[in-house]
C-alpha cells in the first residue's frame, strides 16, 4: 500500500512509496504532526541512484519491524538531495560536526521543530562490527528522548548555535594572494599519487575543478610538476574502470586507488566538469588523447544522458537487477562468444581479463568471475574500436541501470558550459548547438515570467525555487555559450540573472552568496556554501562569473561583488585552500593579468574566423572574448555593453582590440600580433 510519497515527482522519493515506513515528504504538515504526537523527526535524504540508499532501504525501510519500530517512534521524513540541496547541505553540515564525515544516504534527528540532535549515515539492520543497526537504534534514540529530553534539547541548540556560526563569517581586512595560490599547490602536491595519479588514497574521488586550478596555476608559473599531476590524473583515469571502456563517461569514484573498481552511477555533474578538464587539458598540451576523451564523455551524454526535450537527465544508477555494476561487468567466456577467435584475444589483453574475474563482491570480497574492463595503456586503435562497438552492441540488450529522468537547472547549467568549451576547443558546432537547445529548455521550462529560475523538471512539472547554485552554474553556461556563439541573447540573459542573484541571494552584511533566496522556505539555518565538494561550490562558481561580467559588460560593479565575496571566505581559504580550488581559480583571473579581447568584423569573414580560432585553440583562462559584428547586427550587443560601438573594423579588415588588466592597446588587422599581446593570459 503506497504510503505519501506516492503522489511525488521526485524519483527518489518514488522509489520508496511502497516502503512499510509511513514516509512523509518535506513538509509543514510533518514536523506539525511530530509536534502534536510529540516525537522527533527522522530525516534521510538520499538520492536515486545511490548505491547505498538502496543497501539501506532493502536491509531497513522494506523491512516490517524496522518500520514498526521507525513508525512508533518517529515522523519520518524523505528527502532528495538532489530535489532540496538547500536541505541536504544543513544537515549534511550537522553529520560532520557529529561525526568528521559524510555521505548518502544522510540520516538525521530533530525536534518537531528542525533542530537536530543525532546524526549518522548507513545503519544496517541489526548491529554488526561496531556499527549500530536500526534495529537496536531506533529504541536507543526513543528512549532518549522521552528519558532525557532536556538532553536533546541542550545538544538540539547547542548545534543550532554551531550551524549558524558557520554562515556568519565577517570579510577578512587581508584578501587571499597569490601566496594562496602557492600554498593550494603545495597541499595538492604534497597528496598527489605518482604512481596512479589522483589525491589522496582510496576510495579516491576524482576532482576536475581540482586539475582546472593546476592548468591555472600552470599557466602563471610554468612549474612542469602542476601540468604533470593533472595529465597523469587525466591518462589514469581514462585508462581505469572507473571510465566505462564500452559506453563511455565516467562513473561516480573509484573504490581503490588504481581507478579500477567503481562505484558504478554515473552523475550529469561529473561528466560535464570532466569535459571541462580534459577540453583545457587539449588546449594547454595539444594532445589528441585528451580531445578524444572529452569527446566520448559527450558522445555518453548525448546517447543516454539527454532528454528529447533538450534537457540533460540527472544520473544513471549504479545497480540493475538488484546487483551494482551488474551492466557493466563481464564474463570472460561471455566476451569470447560475443569478439570470436579474431578480437577477443587483442580485447582480452587490452581490456586486462582474467578468467577468474577482476571484480570482487562487495560483501565477501571473493572473486565473482566477472571483469571491469580497464585499460593498461591509453591506445586508440581501429580493431579495438571494433571490439568495444560489438561489445556495446551486445550490452544495449542488458536490463539497463535506472534512470533520474529529472532535469536539474544547476546540472544542466554545467554541462552547457562545458559543451561550450568543448566546441569551441574542438571546433564542434553540434556542441554548441546542443548548448543552446538546453539553455532554450530551461529558458521555456524553468523560469519565471517574473525571470527567476526554478530548480527542477520532470516530464512536464516544473518546481522547487531556484537556489544559488541554479544561478550561479546556469550564468555560467550562458557567458560560455556567448563566448561560443556570439549571440548577444546569452550575455544579456546572464546580465539579468546575475542581477536577481544580487537582488535575493547576497549577505549584503558579509558579501558572499546564500545558497537559498531571500524569500525562500526558512530552515533552521540560512545555508551559505563556500566548500568545493564533488562540485564547485556556487559560491566559487558565481566569483568567476562576477569576474567575467565585469569585463564583458564594461562594468565594475560585478568586480567589487566579487571582492567581497572572497573577502568572506578569506579565513577558511587560508587555512585550507586546497579545498577551494574554484574559488582559487576565480582569484586566478582577479589577481591577473587579465585580458579583454573584442574582435570587430564580419563573423564569416576568413579573417575573422582565423583570430577566433586563434582565442579557440590556445588554453588562455584569464581572458574573455567578444565579438562585435558590423551593421545591424551589433545593435544588441552595443545596447548591453557601454562603449563597445566604437569598437570597428579597419577598412573592412577583421580587427582586435586587446586590453591587458584594463590597459588597452592600438587595435590590430594581425592575428599574429593578437596572439603575441595575450601571452600572458
Amino acid at each position: 500500500m503506497a504510503n505519501r510519497l506516492a503522489s511525488s515527482a521526485s524519483p527518489y522519493l518514488l522509489q520508496h512509496r511502497e516502503n512499510p515506513v509511513d514516509w512523509w515528504p518535506w513538509s509543514q504538515a510533518a514536523f506539525d504532526a511530530a509536534r502534536s504526537r510529540d516525537v522527533p523527526v527522522f530525516l534521510s535524504i538520499g538520492y536515486s541512484t545511490c548505491h547505498w540508499c538502496h543497501v539501506m532501504e532493502r536491509e531497513s525501510f522494506e523491512d516490517a519491524a524496522v518500520a514498526r519500530l521507525m513508525n512508533e517512534a518517529f515522523v519520518n521524513i524523505k528527502v532528495d538531495r538532489e530535489e532540496r540541496p538547500d536541505i541536504d547541505s544543513v544537515y549534511m553540515t550537522v553529520c560532520q560536526m557529529l561525526t568528521g564525515s559524510g555521505g548518502w544516504p544522510l540520516t538525521v534527528v530533530m525536534t518537531p521543530d528542525r533542530r537536530p540532535f543525532f546524526a549518522g549515515t548507513y545503519f544496517p539492520r541489526e548491529s554488526r562490527f561496531g556499527r549500530i543497526g536500526m534495529l537496536d537504534l531506533v529504541p536507543r534514540i526513543r528512549g532518549f528522548w522521552q528519558e532525557r529530553r532536556e538532553e536533546a534539547d541542550r545538544e538540539a541548540l547547542r548545534l543550532t548555535g554551531n550551524l549558524t556560526a558557520t554562515v556568519q563569517a565577517d570579510m577578512q581586512a587581508e584578501m587571499p594572494s597569490l601566496q594562496t595560490l602557492d600554498a593550494a599547490y603545495q597541499h595538492l602536491k604534497s597528496r598527489f599519487d605518482e604512481e596512479r595519479g589522483g589525491f589522496g588514497s582510496a576510495p579516491k574521488f576524482p576532482a576536475p575543478h581540482g586539475l582546472m586550478f593546476l592548468l591555472r596555476y600552470w599557466r602563471r608559473t610554468g612549474k612542469a610538476d602542476a601540468l604533470r599531476m593533472v595529465e597523469v590524473t587525466l591518462e589514469k583515469m581514462r585508462m581505469g574502470g572507473i571510465f566505462d571502456q564500452v559506453g563511455y563517461g565516467f562513473h561516480r569514484y573509484s573504490t581503490d586507488a588504481d581507478w579500477k573498481l567503481p562505484h558504478f552511477e554515473k552523475m550529469a555533474y561529473d561528466q560535464a566538469l570532466h569535459v571541462l578538464a580534459y577540453a583545457e587539458a587539449f588546449q594547454a598540451t595539444g594532445k589528441p588523447l585528451y580531445r578524444r576523451v572529452a569527446r566520448e564523455v559527450i558522445a555518453y551524454v548525448l546517447r543516454d544522458l539527454t532528454g528529447p526535450e533538450g534537457g540533460f537527465h540527472t544520473a544513471e544508477d549504479a545497480d540493475s537487477e538488484g546487483r551494482e555494476g551488474k551492466f557493466y561487468v563481464w564474463h570472460e567466456r561471455e566476451l569470447e562468444q560475443v569478439l570470436g577467435e579474431e578480437l577477443f584475444p587483442l580485447a582480452a589483453e587490452a581490456y586486462s581479463v582474467r578468467r577468474e574475474g577482476n571484480f570482487a563482491d562487495e560483501a565477501t570480497g571473493r572473486l565473482t568471475g566477472e571483469n571491469i574492463l580497464h585499460l593498461t595503456r591509453n591506445v586508440d586503435d581501429a580493431r579495438l574500436a571494433e571490439a568495444r562497438g560489438r561489445l556495446l552492441e551486445v550490452r544495449q540488450r542488458r536490463v539497463r541501470p535506472g534512470k533520474d529522468d529529472k532535469v536539474l537547472t544547476d546540472w544542466n547549467g554545467l554541462m552547457i558550459a562545458a559543451l561550450s568549451v568543448a566546441s569551441r576547443a574542438f571546433d564542434e558546432p553540434q556542441y554548441a548547438a546542443a548548448a543552446s537547445r538546453a539553455a532554450t529548455f530551461i529558458r521555456d521550462n524553468l523560469s519565471t515570467a517574473g525571470g527567476r529560475l526554478l530548480h527542477r523538471w520532470r516530464r512536464g512539472e516544473s518546481g522547487i525555487e531556484g537556489m544559488l547554485d541554479d544561478y550561479a552554474f546556469y550564468i555560467w553556461g550562458l557567458i560560455e555559450l556567448y563566448q561560443t556563439t556570439y549571440a548577444a541573447e546569452y550575455l544579456e540573459e546572464a546580465l539579468l540573472l546575475a542581477t536577481t542573484c544580487l537582488e535575493h541571494f547576497r549577505d549584503d552584511a558579509r558579501g558572499a552568496f546564500f545558497l537559498t533566496a531571500d524569500d525562500a522556505e526558512s530552515l533552521v539555518v540560512r545555508p551559505k556554501d563556500s566548500y568545493d565538494g564533488a562540485c564547485p561550490s556556487g559560491n566559487s562558481v558565481m566569483m568567476m562569473n562576477l569576474l567575467h561580467l565585469a569585463r564583458l559588460s564594461a562594468d565594475a560593479k560585478w568586480e567589487k561583488r566579487a571582492q567581497d565575496l572572497v573577502r568572506c571566505f578569506a579565513a577558511v581559504i587560508k587555512a585550507h585552500p586546497s579545498g577551494f580550488t574554484g574559488m582559487l581559480s576565480a582569484l586566478d583571473f582577479a589577481l591577473g593579468p587579465s585580458f579583454e579581447v573584442v574582435i570587430a568584423g564580419d563573423p564569416e569573414a576568413a579573417d575573422t574566423k582565423a583570430m577566433l580560432e586563434g582565442l579557440r585553440r590556445h588554453f588562455l583562462p584569464r581572458k574573455v572574448v567578444m565579438l562585435r559584428p558590423e551593421g545591424n547586427d551589433a545593435d544588441a550587443l552595443d545596447s548591453l555593453v557601454p562603449g563597445i560601438a566604437a569598437y570597428r573594423s579597419t577598412d573592412g579588415a577583421a580587427t582586435a582590440y586587446v586590453c591587458r588588466s584594463l590597459q588597452c592597446d592600438a587595435p590590430t588587422t594581425s592575428a599574429k600580433q593578437m596572439m603575441e599581446r595575450l601571452a600572458n593570459a
